[in-house]
């Protein structure tokens, strides 16, 4: 599969804030889950005046996964990571735009971009960096957890410098076997290199999420979008 269409929105799983709407979390889940997949992180992280919000991936055909549809926002065609075109560019492109529309669905909802976190997990913490950076209005902070950077040659001719500066946390576990931790820490090393302010946590864990990333995950967030 290559550039496969996608629909004009994304269905979301939205978890509203018990206190007033200050700020807006959209959290991008992996190859073949869904927004359903962190639904439940909110009450862990105890900011109650974020709104989160979870986007159903497009589903689409997965060319390592023997052509299967199943939700993905992009098509992954090989499984080498030294394979300069082993994510599919249209399809990465397709869902970007998607991910755009839901900033600027929040934003008319009321809330400033600098009040928002762009996050993802593994397939969608790449798809996160790859938007935020690009994105033309400074964000509060890019979130990338067990991740990869993707087009990295085209970074520094579509970084736009409105994110020159946002904050980034990347996390990865050290025994990934889906996401090398290499992957991760060059992820971390090339927007570090490029200047942003970058923090780098890794744990004893594989391709998940862990109680302790969690508290971390936490305290980063309530520094960008703290409680007005």
């Amino acid at each position: 599969m290559t550039g496969e269409p996608t629909p004009p929105n994304l269905e979301c799983v939205v978890v509203e804030p018990t206190t007033a709407h200050t700020g807006t979390v959209i959290w991008l889940h992996g190859l073949g889950a869904s927004g359903h997949d962190f639904e439940d992180m909110p009450p862990l992280l105890g900011l109650d005046h974020i709104r989160y919000v979870f986007p159903h991936a497009p589903t689409m055909q997965v060319t390592i996964n023997y052509g299967t549809r199943m939700p993905a926002w992009y098509d992954i065609v090989d499984l080498d990571w030294n394979n300069e075109e082993r994510e599919d560019e249209a399809s990465i492109r397709s869902s970007a735009e998607l991910v755009v529309s839901l900033l600027e669905d929040e934003h008319a909802r009321g809330i400033a971009y600098e009040r928002m976190v762009l996050a993802g997990f593994s397939q969608g913490g790449a798809l996160a960096l790859h938007v935020g950076t690009r994105f033309p209005e400074a964000l509060a902070g890019i979130m990338a957890l067990s991740a990869y950077q993707l087009l990295p040659d085209a970074h520094a001719a579509e970084a736009d410098p409105s994110n020159a500066t946002t904050p980034m946390l990347f996390c990865h576990g050290r025994l990934d076997p889906m996401v090398p931790i290499d992957q991760g820490r060059s992820a971390h090393e090339a927007m570090a290199e490029a200047g942003h302010p970058t923090e780098w946590a890794e744990y004893m864990m594989e391709h998940e999420v862990i109680m302790p990333e969690v508290e971390r995950i936490g305290t980063w967030l309530a520094a960008r979008l703290p409680d007005e």
